[in-house]
């Protein structure tokens, strides 16, 4: 990987010491140069654009990120949040007979808000024994002939613990539940194969490690479960024959679009299209190898200098996300940021994430600024 050929695609790392990738990743200059390419567009086609480069776009779009999850274009619907994903599928399912659901408290809220509000469905929210992880035989225990869905995250967002996704399908699918799985902190900084783990959906966006912005949210669903889920929720971008806007009948689409929720935000279909080029050229592998190596430094650094973390244990089970406790994590944030260096503040910790377009020196600089703020 030449790191600073990379480097020179991101204006904001000539800026500042941008180490803030699991909140926002940095927008290259490919992404500014499609988002220009869509406004001259509308300037000289309007409308018409639809009929020509817009779809195809959402079509590039879809067969990128279908390759880079390891699935076929057809297994992929486009909606415009992760919000919007989960409920499309949470709304496709009869839970008359399996009305359970299982996540864990270190999952991102709206994860569980998705049944909190559905009367009749039980919502269990396993405990962290470690504050870091989750143990598979904690979702084996509470996995039974009532679960309809088993849903969990691909990484944790509370302390980027990478999870077993093999491990947890079998526990979903040996009691006959579904295994749906909220990946937006995955995608873009560890490898993922939707087939391999034996997902049955996948959500993920290009808000984060996808360097692509808010707006946008990817949705896989097993080929065999497209035509047997019909959403209770939809739209006209879920019809077979959208324009034929007949009333009285609706067919939605033989593939994934049939959980599609109204007309995509096509600016972010672009600015994503420019990240996803960047990650597809260096190489998913590539970079999670150099995230590795970032965060390797990150935290002997951060424990050189004092301060506590929680992370995993084990190096294979991190993300290039790493949790540094601290007592006053809002104020270290807001001291860093006057002095250049973007990252975020979680409940009683600081939350760095280096990608691949950092450098050590970076990583140095922001524990040593760190350490200037008074303890």
């Amino acid at each position: 990987m030449d790191v600073q050929k990379v480097r020179e695609e991101f204006p904001i790392l000539h800026r500042k010491v941008y180490l803030n990738s699991c909140s926002l990743g940095a927008l290259s200059l490919r992404a500014t140069s499609y988002l220009e390419t869509f406004q001259d567009q509308w300037h000289d086609l309007g409308a018409s654009a639809w009929y020509g480069p817009w779809w195809e776009r959402l079509s590039d779009l879809r067969g990128r990120v279908g390759r880079l999850l390891g699935a076929s274009e057809d297994e992929l619907a486009l909606l415009p949040s992760t919000s919007a994903a989960l409920s499309v599928i949470a709304e496709s399912v009869d839970y008359t007979k399996r009305n359970r659901v299982i996540c864990t408290e270190l999952d991102f809220p709206t994860l569980a808000y998705q049944w909190v509000v559905k009367p009749g469905v039980e919502l269990v929210v396993l405990p962290s024994h470690d504050g870091i992880s989750v143990d598979p035989e904690q979702f084996a225990e509470a996995v039974d002939g009532r679960t309809a869905f088993l849903a969990t995250s691909h990484v944790l967002y509370t302390t980027g613990y990478i999870q077993d996704l093999k491990a947890l399908a079998d526990i979903a699918h040996r009691a006959g539940a579904y295994f749906l799985v909220d990946g937006y902190q995955a995608p873009g900084q560890i490898p993922v194969d939707v087939k391999a783990c034996e997902a049955d959906f996948y959500t993920a966006g290009p808000l984060k490690w996808l360097c692509g912005g808010p707006g946008l949210s990817y949705l896989y669903v097993r080929d065999e479960l497209v035509q047997k889920l019909e959403p209770r929720i939809t739209s006209w971008f879920a019809a077979r024959d959208q324009f034929t806007f007949d009333l009285e009948r609706f067919e939605p689409h033989r593939d994934a679009r049939r959980f599609e929720l109204g007309t995509p935000s096509l600016p972010t279909v672009h600015t994503a299209l420019g990240g996803q080029e960047i990650i597809d050229e260096v190489g998913i592998e590539a970079i999670r190898e150099r995230n590795a190596a970032l965060t390797q430094h990150l935290v002997e650094r951060a424990q050189e200098s004092g301060f506590g973390l929680t992370i995993a244990p084990d190096p294979a089970d991190r993300s290039a996300l790493v949790m540094i406790q601290h007592e006053d994590p809002a104020g270290a944030v807001t001291y860093l940021a006057e002095r250049g260096i973007i990252v975020d503040h979680r409940p009683g910790h600081i939350r760095v994430s280096p990608h691949f377009y950092n450098t050590i020196d970076e990583i140095d600089q922001c524990i040593s600024t760190l350490l200037e703020y008074p303890r």
